[in-house]
């Protein structure tokens, strides 16, 4: 009995996990950050710069070192 009721428990549990996981999607928590919006002029200086959310800022270089603007 108590190894039905831990066996339920787990299994309702790994389905929640899962449509939990399923309903994740994409966001971004800047505007700016989305490679959607890095045409846009809001995201190009002199714009980006003044509201410091430059796509430069949030984005890693491929060489490993930080730029400044």
């Amino acid at each position: 009995m108590i190894k039905k009721r831990h066996f339920l428990y787990m299994r309702s549990l790994t389905c929640l996990l899962f449509l939990l996981l399923c309903a994740c999607e994409d966001r971004y928590r800047y505007h700016c950050q989305d490679p959607k919006n890095w045409e846009q002029e809001d995201c190009k200086p002199p714009y980006c710069v003044a509201a410091q959310n430059c796509p430069e800022y949030f984005n890693k270089p491929k060489n490993g070192t930080a730029q400044n603007p």
